[in-house]
């Protein structure tokens, strides 16, 4: 217990001191996911509703793909994107493995089924006559859309969160296809390993004290809007 206690105290006093090691992953973990769930946002949301609100042969099977996908390992989703961006893959020329960039990637693919799949319940449950309202009004179709956005909001922001939440924590993908490199792929999970794995207790500590701040202040949100939702 001596051991534990006092690596909190040295990893509070390393995170109250602004350590530029312990800063540059924590903001590089942010912006990367940031950056990734901004992507599968805009691609996964006129999906998630498209999907929600049209009817065709297969639907069902299409909608539980993307909801298996939900739970794809994600050292799984870096391999893919390692045989994918290394040099004998069909994307080895843009030379991004090894890079930030690539990490995108691959907390992209992460995303992008959980935005699918959740915007997708959260529009699917809208009572019929907001589509039927919409309508009668002479609303076009991005105008509908943005309706149903509107009216699905706590659900869709709920995904939001729920997959920067799992991007921002990951660690597979950061640590096959970043290279965990220091001052350029590092992240909080990756950096939180490697401080360990080297015997410095309270570094990899106090990241991964930031990391649980970061995952409970979501956690936190979404709980937030979810007693929003129900009242």
């Amino acid at each position: 217990m001596q051991y534990i206690w006092q690596g909190l105290n040295e990893a509070a006093s390393i995170v109250f001191r602004g350590d530029v090691e312990v800063l540059d992953a924590a903001f590089r973990s942010v912006w990367i996911s940031c950056f990734a769930v901004f992507l599968a946002a805009a691609t996964g949301l006129p999906l998630g509703s498209w999907l929600a609100r049209r009817s065709f042969f297969g639907k069902g099977i299409v909608v539980q793909l993307f909801r298996a996908a939900m739970a794809f390992p994600t050292v799984f989703i870096g391999l893919v994107c390692y045989a994918m961006l290394s040099r004998q893959g069909p994307l080895g020329g843009l030379e991004v493995l090894y890079s930030p960039w690539a990490i995108v990637a691959g907390e992209f693919i992460l995303a992008f089924p959980i935005i699918v799949s959740l915007s997708h319940g959260a529009i699917g449950s809208l009572d019929t006559r907001v589509s039927e309202t919409a309508r009668m009004l002479g609303a076009n179709g991005f105008q509908r859309w943005t309706t149903y956005l509107s009216e699905a909001r706590i659900g869709v922001t709920l995904a939001v969160l729920s997959a920067f939440a799992r991007c921002v924590t990951e660690l597979g993908i950061a640590m096959m296809v970043g290279g965990n490199l220091k001052g350029r792929t590092r992240t909080l999970s990756t950096a939180t390993a490697l401080e360990t794995s080297q015997g410095e207790f309270a570094k990899g500590l106090a990241m991964g004290m930031i990391l649980l701040f970061i995952a409970l202040t979501i956690t936190l949100a979404a709980g937030f809007l979810s007693r929003e939702r129900k009242s």
